[in-house]
């Protein structure tokens, strides 16, 4: 400490030499996200977000309390099929467990017989069944 002289202890911050220029930082965080948006991508960790499932479906077989499934009904089979003549799941159509693997096998012997469609192309050249959008 004897070699600092008295002038230099004296001086205040506003008379400090200039310094080097500070590294770059890390630019400042994103305000968060207002509620109900998504924030931009790569920000922060993801959050979970709940699906809004609505009203669950009920089985309509279960209602109308089937004890089998007619294949020979093409026009209640369509129904589900897709557009695409693919088996609709469960999740879409509300049917249960039970019945959706009664309307599976219903849906494939009326396809054997030619009721109902294995391919788009199918429904196409018969133009029986309308296409649903």
């Amino acid at each position: 400490m004897a070699d600092v002289t008295a002038d230099e202890t004296e001086r205040t911050d506003a008379e400090a030499p200039a310094e080097a220029p500070a590294a770059p930082s890390a630019p400042p965080a994103a305000p968060a996200a207002p509620q109900g948006e998504r924030p931009p991508a790569g920000e922060g960790a993801p959050e979970r977000r709940r699906r809004h499932f609505g009203r669950r479906r009920v089985c309509a077989f279960c209602v109308d309390k089937a004890s089998a499934i007619d294949y020979k009904d093409p026009v209640k089979l369509r129904r589900y099929l897709s557009d695409r003549a693919r088996i609709e799941p469960r999740r879409k159509t509300g049917t249960c467990a039970k019945h959706q693997r009664w309307l599976a096998i219903a849906l494939k012997r009326a396809r054997h017989l030619a009721l109902l469609p294995y391919s788009p192309e199918h429904i196409r050249l018969s133009g029986v069944f309308t296409v649903r959008h």
